[in-house]
């Protein structure tokens, strides 16, 4: 049975193509910087690595890429669309509607559609990469696995707002969570590692998007992203946490509409606010060359993800390990560095020499001194999503 996986992101769109269930990947690679002016197509298999340099406008036109790929009678991997058995779609917000993996529908799509405010930069990326889909893989299965079905598990004290009670009942307002299906995958690992049928960890998703999660037992108990994925920690374009207030003072002061207000929070704010650049590596090159406000951002960043780190260990009473995962949290050895820097108090040492070593697997980098473990597990949402959807569709 062949699986192919899309990941898609606000900015790039992971794939990978599995034989499943022996979960062999027979092709991979990443369609990023979309809807900037240099985009990049990297697609891999045991045989060959091929790289494209070339603007891609958006997510629609990223897979169109991937279609022809995949196609290509020199380089492809399969010869028919019809090869592919089951297509497995990340989709960020499944709101309260999705709690487990669901075959594409017209309804499920609608659903789907009808959560686009809830995920701005995501759902319409996740939909179009799902109708994309249909139309090139024609027989496959289709199947989503939702971002926040892994946060259900948040208790209600900790998801529900301090507003009043019928904008939940009546509105569906409320704490969701994001990146679950990534903080899922690491996390069973880290458990795994640690061998702890109790544990308490920390696991810190750093990409474009970014977002901590406190898991207690294996299950979600609180994340920093709320009802949409624009709160929380400082992102690639995306602010984070905010005082309401400024939105106010956004409207009634200087005049903008509340489509600005929204473009601002969620598109030019972030790291690119801060300093001009959304890509984290640019950012560090700016400021490895003295650039101050690059700095200052690297800086905002990790104390931001310090300020969760303490909150998560108090109401985990406790820590065993924390995680860092994805683009950033698995390549950025100076972002976990400044996030590690003085956490003694809560046990946490880094192996300053050790994590600037780059490993393809799960690894600590703390001091054996630590008595947290600092762990670098790269994620792996596509096999999750492989496997979920291979699990859907024999039931």
């Amino acid at each position: 049975m062949q699986v192919l996986v899309l990941n898609s992101g606000s900015s790039s769109i992971k794939f990978q193509l599995f034989a499943m269930p022996e979960e062999t990947i027979l092709c991979s690679g990443l369609i990023e910087r979309i809807g900037l002016d240099e985009g990049k197509f990297t697609f891999k298999t045991d045989k060959d690595k091929i790289e494209i340099l070339t603007p891609i406008a958006n997510h629609k036109t990223g897979l169109e890429l991937l279609a022809k790929q995949l196609l290509d009678k020199n380089t492809g991997i399969i010869s028919s669309a019809n090869d592919i058995d089951i297509v497995g779609h990340r989709v960020v917000q499944g709101g309260s509607r999705f709690k487990n993996t669901t075959e594409v529908t017209p309804s499920a799509k609608d659903n789907i559609k009808d959560l686009f405010s809830l995920a701005p930069l995501h759902n319409p990326a996740n939909l179009e990469g799902i109708e994309v889909a249909e139309t090139v893989f024609p027989k496959a299965k289709q199947a989503v696995v939702f971002d926040t079905a892994f946060h259900q598990t948040i208790p209600e004290h900790a998801y529900k707002y301090a507003i009043p009670n019928e904008l939940l009942t009546d509105h569906k307002i409320r704490l969701y969570g994001f990146h679950g299906t990534s903080h899922k995958y690491v996390s069973e690992q880290a458990i795994a590692y640690l061998n702890k049928k109790e544990s308490k960890i920390i696991s810190i998703h750093l990409g474009n998007g970014c977002s901590i999660t406190a898991i207690k037992d294996g299950k979600s108990i609180d994340h920093s992203m709320g009802l949409t994925p624009l709160d929380g920690l400082i992102m690639g374009t995306r602010s984070g946490d905010i005082d309401p207030s400024v939105i106010f003072h956004l409207a009634s002061k200087l005049n903008y509409n509340l489509d600005d207000i929204n473009t601002l929070l969620l598109k030019k704010s972030g790291m690119l606010g801060l300093t001009g650049f959304s890509d984290l590596r640019d950012i560090q090159t700016e400021a490895e060359k003295g650039n101050k406000s690059c700095q200052l951002a690297l800086q905002m960043n990790a104390y931001r993800i310090k300020k969760y780190i303490g909150s998560y260990a108090a109401i985990l009473n406790g820590l065993d390990a924390i995680i860092f995962t994805a683009g950033i949290g698995e390549n950025s050895s100076l972002v976990r560095q400044l996030v590690c820097e003085d956490l003694d108090y809560l046990g946490i040492e880094l192996d300053t020499e050790e994590n600037k070593v780059r490993k393809d697997d799960l690894h600590e980098i703390n001091s054996k001194n630590s008595k947290v473990k600092v762990l670098v597990i790269p994620t792996n949402e596509e096999l999750e999503i492989a496997k979920q959807s291979v699990d859907l569709f024999k039931n």
